[in-house]
């Protein structure tokens, strides 16, 4: 109890224990509580072991402290009350927020089953790290040289193994895609703060340059082509390009709302041609949201997350976001482990690249399908698979009904092969999760 009065009273000071007003706000001083309790909690997962008891005893302890706060964020519904006499009235009473009601479950859900899979890998024998003895001759040469090296026997797992080392990838696999998809969409549910907007400069061009506002606005644009054509071989150049059409399609969407003629923000070009570089634009953010998963946050929703007041949304953010770390975290050591396989069965796969995640979330050859993956997915026969869709709400019989502006435009271009968007999931949710991946992770120094 004296804990808990201490972590709420610093949460309510806003970080500054010293009393002098010059905390953070809620939202940011809570966001920040869940990210560091994850680093304290988890570190960096180096091998597929289970958590130790008190550590898993401690975070799920405390975390629960920071989610009970979810429950006294409500809104009124209507209901109706039956008195004595017989006679019903129509009251207001409160409930959850539908957004927090719906997305605490199934995170806690998601939680659970990070922690399980960890937990399955107690009595497996035939995976092993090497030891500090042994690390010297055996160390790791690629950019994770810090990571212990699994270790398999001379003729690799066997086969009941493998497909037991597969399966636990699949369900860290749709953990991962569930935590990204909630986080995406509360990044573009928050706000677009006025000091980011403040900073952008007044036409798509000035921040995209030339080359690419050119490639963008040209008559036939193919994606994937326009992707070979951009230098993106380091983490850095990547950020750079996503910073700048994050920017473009504000730049953009503020110029369609301007009704001011005389407006800085306002645009001699078309609606329909701002929609449709709009909409190419987002289709590129949502390949290198799926070719890129592990890319640090973007400018956009670090500024976003910075001046987000709302509480509920900051704890979605920051508790799907830690969970979405941890799911790709054991992705990579699941695939340390599958390679050495590999290289137990053939030492000529040495030059396998690591921890290939554009096939593990149904990027190949430049097309992919979310909604596809999603049902290949719950249809395995897995009992972890069925409980995630339950949880999410996602349901079959997703059939979009409605052709917006966008989609017509974009089908009147010819020759090119555009890469479309993922069709609607049908959620409880105004906007479909996974039609808007366009939010990014937090950066990595902060799990």
């Amino acid at each position: 109890m004296d804990l808990m009065k201490e972590k709420f009273a610093k949460l309510l000071l806003g970080e500054d224990m010293s009393g002098g007003g010059k905390g953070v706000s809620s939202a940011l001083a809570l966001s920040n509580a869940i990210t560091n309790l994850a680093a304290s909690a988890f570190g960096e997962q180096k091998r597929l072991e289970p958590m130790q008891l008190e550590t898993k005893a401690k975070w799920r302890k405390e975390i629960d402290w920071l989610l009970s706060v979810t429950d006294y964020i409500v809104e009124f519904v209507a209901s109706k009350q039956k008195s004595k006499d017989g006679t019903i009235m129509e009251i207001m009473v409160t409930k959850q927020r539908t957004d927090l009601q719906m997305n605490i479950p199934a995170l806690r859900k998601l939680d659970t089953m990070l922690l399980d899979c960890l937990d399955s890998f107690k009595d497996q024998s035939e995976i092993c790290y090497t030891s500090k003895d042994d690390e010297g001759k055996t160390a790791r040469k690629d950019d994770k040289w810090w990571i212990p090296t699994p270790k398999v026997p001379p003729n690799g797992l066997s086969d009941t193994t493998r497909k037991w080392l597969q399966f636990q990838k699949d369900s860290v696999n749709q953990v991962h895609k569930a935590a990204l998809a909630i986080n995406a969409q509360v990044l573009t549910e928050m706000e677009v703060p006025e000091n980011y907007i403040e900073s952008l400069p007044k036409n798509g061009r000035a921040s995209l340059g030339d080359s690419i506002y050119r490639s963008i606005t040209d008559e036939y644009f193919d994606p994937d082509y326009f992707l070979s054509t951009m230098d993106l071989s380091s983490e850095h150049k990547i950020l750079d390009l996503k910073n700048r059409i994050e920017a473009s399609v504000i730049i953009w969407r503020r110029k369609m709302t301007a009704k001011d003629g005389k407006s800085a923000w306002s645009s001699a070009v078309s609606m329909e041609k701002r929609e449709l570089f709009e909409d190419r634009a987002e289709t590129i953010l949502l390949i290198l949201k799926h070719r890129f998963p592990g890319i640090p946050q973007s400018s956009l929703d670090i500024s976003k997350i910075q001046y987000n007041r709302d509480i509920g949304q900051a704890i979605l953010e920051s508790y799907s976001r830690i969970i979405e770390s941890r799911a790709f975290t054991v992705m990579s050591r699941i695939e340390d482990v599958m390679q050495a396989d590999d290289l137990a069965h053939d030492p000529s796969n040495g030059e396998v690249k690591r921890f290939p995640m554009g096939d593990s979330l149904g990027v190949s050859d430049g097309t992919f399908n979310d909604k596809e993956e999603v049902e290949k997915l719950s249809s395995a026969e897995t009992p972890n698979s069925m409980t995630l869709l339950d949880f999410m709400g996602w349901g079959e019989g997703d059939e979009d009904t409605e052709k917006d502006t966008k989609e017509e435009i974009r089908s009147k271009e010819s020759d090119a092969k555009p890469l479309s968007k993922p069709p609607n999931i049908v959620t409880n949710k105004r906007v479909s999760y996974l039609e808007n991946l366009t939010g990014s992770r937090s950066p990595t120094a902060r799990h």
